[in-house]
């Protein structure tokens, strides 16, 4: 006998996790299937140099919330939030591990928008031996990337 397909692994990863302050948390692989339904805009929220240097997502929107050096929050944050994501748009928002994010999710629904953080984020957690890129994130599940 089958299980209901609700009870399945991969139908709980579909579930948007309540969050405090902003919309809610979601996997990476329904983050990415909203964006290319074009039900979402994919901000990332990392550095210029992180984009450079470990990869990105063609066609994200490259939108630092802290800039190398010194990490600074961006303070216009919500104004080019506002010039990159239209109006009614959910936007879900990628940073290394989705740590990042969540405050940039935070700062996103108090300027209006529907906000959801990517669980995971683009290199995921780090492993035993301190290396990212083996516990979960965007690139581990074989999501659209590309590096320079």
């Amino acid at each position: 006998m089958n299980a209901p397909a609700s009870s399945s692994p991969a139908a709980g990863r579909d579930q948007v996790r309540p969050a405090d302050g902003y919309a809610g948390d979601v996997t990476p692989e329904l983050a990415c299937r909203w964006w290319q339904a074009g039900d979402a805009v994919l901000v990332d929220v990392r550095t210029d140099a992180e984009r450079e240097w470990v990869g990105f997502v063609p066609g994200a929107v490259p939108l630092a919330w802290k800039q190398w050096p010194g990490m600074q929050v961006d303070a216009a944050y919500g104004e080019h939030l506002r010039a990159a994501v239209p109006a009614g748009k959910k936007v879900v928002l990628l940073c290394r591990s989705g740590v990042r994010s969540i405050a940039a999710a935070k700062a996103a629904a108090q300027a209006g928008f529907e906000a959801y953080n990517i669980l995971e984020g683009f290199e995921g957690d780090t492993d035993e031996e301190g290396h990212r890129n083996r516990k979960g994130g965007w690139r581990l599940r074989g999501l659209p990337w590309r590096q320079n």
